[in-house]
């Protein structure tokens, strides 16, 4: 018995190890050959293998993003959205049979240095382009506001302001005052382009019966009461409309309004595309500026003898990097809290000027660095800078990344004296587009964001009912 059961014992365990062999055997043979094909194919459709990689250089139509890493030369790639890829529909063609929006989203210039890489060292990505299509914006241009009498509950909240917008977070009220009173409103829903949502943030923020916890609810119930009682938001679930918005607590504004996050067009001063509510082809970036009087001054590049100045709160993680870094430094500034010389004379008495991220990726420092003279070093990783659409970054300011933050000083010295005064030229000729005028001036702040809200038009009209139609 014992013989036997050995026996069967041994002619199972061969027959199962033969069979076991079998088994391993084909799909690690499979496998094998699956690889080898792969490789095979990689080999003969790509550069992976086989190209000398070169220096990445900047697309030269391409915004430069921040949160993207610098180096002296300041050619970076940023492999970060491309905000020329827009997505249309059916295109109206122009007088000169191009699509308006074609221009400034999806052409790119032919010509290049001798080593076939092109530089662009010009303040807007297509010069030749922008002016005719900034012409053809301000002819046919139409938005169409939710109107509200002065006698509503809510005026203080849905109507402009009645005095001069001031402060930190103006640029909200600015651009709804200058809106109200320009020629692109129309009284005709049925030649609107877009449709402003004409609530204010911060006068949300600011209204006792409001404040900062019933904004969502407010927000909510508003957009209810205007579906229902116009047709215009459910035809499209709100893609051809748009708030303004220039406090940080417009990001959470919107928590339960979901079509308002998802489909609206935000335009925002907090514009970081790190964040899953703001969607940078679909939204635009507001420019937060402090608004001031008069031309703005200027100083030659002899008596700027700071390297590198900034000053403000200490209020998040990149900003104590910063101050830990330079505090003591003797030809980068950094200070924190308030300063015993004029802010002014600051800015105008160096060559470079810090904007470093606080709560949020935006302040108005960018805005403050341009408007005397001074060129912008940008540290707040993700920020969709203002009017990256049509501003070259690249030509007028330096973006640095947080982790480079212990680099600075080399990073700024290693610009030759030429690209600092490319730079410098480019920020007198680009900071007109960072100011606020009532009335506006042309190409001011006012006029550029308009120009961003052109750019994200819808390309078809969806017609309206003929009850709503003034025109039946």
């Amino acid at each position: 018995m014992a013989i036997t059961t050995r026996l069967l014992y041994s002619l199972t365990h061969r027959r199962f190890s033969r069979s076991f062999r079998s088994f391993f055997f084909i799909p690690t043979t499979l496998a094998l050959v699956t690889s080898l094909f792969i490789l095979f194919y990689i080999s003969t459709t790509s550069t992976l293998f086989f190209s000398n990689h070169q220096p990445s250089i900047l697309h030269p139509n391409r915004p430069l993003l921040s949160g993207s890493s610098s180096v002296p030369q300041i050619n970076i790639n940023n492999n970060t959205r491309n905000p020329f890829v827009h997505v249309s529909n059916v295109s109206r063609l122009n007088e000169n049979g191009r699509d308006g929006r074609e221009s400034q989203r999806s052409l790119w210039p032919q010509s290049g240095s001798s080593d076939g890489l092109y530089e662009n060292n010009e303040v807007f990505h297509v010069k030749d382009i922008f002016p005719e299509d900034y012409k053809q914006m301000n002819r046919s241009f139409k938005i169409y506001v939710y109107p509200h009498r002065r006698n509503d509950p809510f005026a203080n909240v849905l109507l402009p302001v009645d005095f001069e917008p001031g402060g930190n977070y103006a640029s909200e009220s600015y651009f709804k005052k200058v809106l109200m009173g320009s020629h692109f409103i129309t009284k005709n829903p049925a030649k609107a382009d877009l449709f402003f949502i004409p609530f204010s943030i911060s006068r949300l923020r600011h209204d006792p019966r409001i404040g900062v916890g019933g904004i969502q609810d407010f927000i909510r119930d508003y957009i209810l009461n205007i579906s229902r009682k116009y047709p215009f938001w459910n035809r499209t679930g709100g893609a051809d409309h748009f708030y303004v918005a220039c406090h940080s607590i417009g990001r959470s504004a919107m928590e339960k309004s979901w079509e308002v996050k998802f489909n609206a067009i935000q335009v925002v001063c907090s514009s970081s595309y790190f964040l899953s509510g703001y969607i940078a082809h679909k939204d635009a970036c507001l420019p937060q500026i402090w608004p001031r009087k008069g031309d703005p001054p200027n100083l030659a590049l002899s008596k700027r003898k700071k390297l590198a100045f900034f000053a403000g709160a200490v209020n998040s993680p990149v900003r104590e990097m910063l101050l830990h870094s330079w505090r003591n430094d003797s030809e980068i500034f950094a200070h924190s809290g308030r300063l015993t010389t004029p802010y002014a004379d600051e800015l105008l008495g160096s060559k470079f000027c810090l904007h470093v991220k606080g709560f949020e990726v935006n302040t108005a420092r960018i805005a403050d660095s341009l408007y005397y003279g001074c060129v912008p070093v940008i540290i707040a990783n993700h920020y969709d800078l203002p009017f990256a659409d049509i501003l070259n970054w690249k030509s007028f300011s330096v973006v640095v990344s947080t982790l480079d933050i212990p680099l600075l000083k080399k990073i700024l010295k290693g610009i030759s004296s030429d690209q600092y005064l490319m730079f410098q030229k480019n920020v007198l000729e680009v900071r007109k587009h960072f100011q606020w005028h009532h009335p506006p001036v042309d190409y001011d702040a006012f006029y550029m964001v308009m120009y961003e809200l052109w750019l994200r038009r819808t390309s078809v009209r969806v017609p309206l009912p003929a009850s709503m139609n003034p025109n039946h």
